[in-house]
């Protein structure tokens, strides 16, 4: 088995995780995949031979599975390519929360179970983001957690128009719009007031930003739903696209946002039978005590 280790090097607790599970993983008699960038900061110095890549592309063509150490916010860049390769993956949370993680530096030997087929896999739902320009070019992304459409730098309000399967349905006054995956409901959504889905659903979130109006609320679509949204600011300026916080792109009034559910599923790895709302409430008190 090849096994993918993924780490978040601005976080030295991340590198020496990682380092201790890179030998975890060769004494079980697996291989060790990861990129050159990660082997130099000494995750690889006790591993002999370790296969070594370039890019992402090529490291996931190779792998079997993907291990990441760090919070969520490395697990939503891998999973892009996890996703787009088909390649299970599983967290170690490093991070603050980890909402999408599933062990802790404290249970790192339970990776073992990995090698030994011990586990399941739990398929999450991801968006297709696709802008559409005047010019008939088009722009693609994959959201794991969320697309969200915004004012930019200045602090005017914009007006956003939603369309569910080209019939017009709503207009939002707002500083902006959020739309999210079920996996995305725990972060930016419900810091703006959404409600917690199960993950495991698959629907479409819609979430007003700070809406200029007492009776805007989120509103959740069916899987099968094609959202086309178009953005307007007062003064003409760019609206910002963001998907999944690493993406920002300028978006003009006369873009055409198009969001729906993609064909490809991102794969998470669970070692442990546990309840989701028992588990968030676990996280969010932890929110609360730091």
């Amino acid at each position: 088995m090849k096994i993918a280790l993924i780490v978040n090097t601005d976080k030295p607790k991340a590198v020496l995780c990682a380092k201790k599970i890179s030998e975890i993983i060769v004494n079980n008699q697996a291989e060790i995949i990861t990129l050159k960038k990660f082997s130099d900061c000494g995750i690889t110095e006790n591993v002999k031979n370790p296969l070594i890549f370039n890019d992402y592309n090529s490291m996931f063509s190779a792998c079997d599975i993907a291990v990441t150490v760090g919070g969520d916010g490395t697990i939503i860049h891998t999973a892009k390519y996890a996703s787009k390769y088909d390649k299970p993956m599983i967290g170690v949370n490093v991070g603050r929360l980890g909402f999408a993680a599933e062990v802790e530096p404290d249970n790192i030997n339970d990776l073992v179970r990995i090698i030994k087929g011990d586990y399941t896999v739990n398929k999450r739902m991801l968006l297709d983001v696709t802008v559409s320009h005047a010019d008939g070019t088009e722009d693609n992304y994959i959201a794991v957690n969320d697309a969200t459409v915004a004012r930019g730098s200045l602090s005017r309000i914009i007006d956003v128009s939603v369309s569910l399967d080209n019939s017009p349905i709503s207009e939002y006054h707002a500083d902006g719009i959020l739309f999210s995956t079920p996996t995305g409901s725990t972060a930016y959504a419900l810091s703006a007031g959404g409600p917690v889905i199960s993950p495991e659903m698959e629907c479409i979130l819609l979430t007003p930003i700070c809406p200029h109006s007492l009776i805007s609320r989120s509103v959740v679509f069916d899987g099968g739903s094609v959202l086309n949204t178009t953005v307007k600011m007062r003064d003409n300026t760019p609206a910002v696209l963001s998907v999944d916080g690493e993406i920002n792109v300028e978006i003009s009034s006369s873009d055409v946002i198009k969001i729906k559910k993609s064909n490809e599923y991102l794969k998470l790895i669970k070692l442990y039978d546990r309840n989701f709302y028992q588990l968030l409430n676990e996280k969010l008190k932890e929110r609360k005590a730091r």
